[in-house]
């Protein structure tokens, strides 16, 4: 059986039957993102009227913001799934099937791919509810969540690589916390980049999470700067094959291991 059909089978037949079996999950994860969405758009609604914001309001700033941040949360957590399946014996079942690793790998990230998209349009609607416009229409949107899928798929493979190597809960959870906040913090996600401090600037400027919010927020404007937003999602789609390939390589170590 060639890798896509591999791929396939394991997505469909496993991840996409889990998906439909509790799709609270996707619900759950929904919860901080939500309440950061109303709060910060309330809280902070004035912060559009301060000179050199660069946006028209507040709410239609943050929406973008809100869902990249939605796509790395929820994606940090992936390689809690393997963990799961090393306790219960999965793993290694499957790791002794004539299954390719790869296929493995991507069967994940498609599941974290299809996830990431209906996360992405609640959080679009809600902030659409709440105020938010979107001048780049429909291709806009789209744009927007293509890019929340690529960081998503990004810290998605980091994530499984990561729970792989180290096969710890407590491990994984404060390696996400660790690296999911101040990833988040350091980029133009909540704030304009204008209004920070020089340094967190800088530091954006190298930020994948900076990237993606920065190009999603560009594709919902009225007139896109197709050009940098091609920029942006070419660097998130590099990242993202760098870690599904580190990710994968992960399984070799898994396996020695024993």
């Amino acid at each position: 059986m060639n890798l896509p059909r591999q791929s396939w089978v394991i997505f469909t037949a496993r991840h996409l039957r889990e998906l439909y079996r509790k799709p609270i999950v996707i619900f759950m994860a929904l919860l901080q993102p939500i309440i950061w969405l109303l709060l910060f758009g309330a809280l902070f609604s004035d912060v559009a009227k301060i000179p050199g914001f660069g946006s028209g309001d507040y709410i239609s700033y943050l929406t973008p913001g809100v869902v990249i941040m939605t796509a790395i949360f929820g994606s940090s957590w992936t390689g809690m799934a393997y963990i799961e399946d090393m306790q219960t014996g999965v793993l290694d079942r499957m790791l002794t099937a004539p299954v390719s690793r790869a296929a493995m790998t991507i069967a994940m990230l498609a599941y974290q791919a299809v996830t990431t998209v209906i996360q992405s349009l609640i959080i679009i609607a809600i902030g659409w509810g709440m105020g938010a416009t979107f001048g780049g229409g429909l291709a806009g949107v789209v744009v927007l969540i293509a890019v929340s899928v690529l960081i998503a798929l990004a810290m998605a493979g980091l994530s499984m690589g990561f729970g792989l190597l180290t096969r710890q809960r407590e491990a994984l959870i404060g390696a996400s916390t660790t690296l999911v906040l101040p990833l988040t913090f350091l980029s133009g996600a909540f704030l304009s980049l204008h209004l920070v401090p020089s340094w967190i600037a800088d530091v954006a400027r190298f930020n994948p999470v900076n990237w993606a919010a920065s190009a999603g927020r560009i594709a919902v404007q009225a007139t896109p700067a197709w050009g940098t937003i091609g920029s942006y999602a070419a660097f998130l789609a590099i990242a993202a094959g760098l870690t599904a390939f580190a990710a994968t390589r992960a399984f070799r170590t898994y396996q020695r291991s024993f």
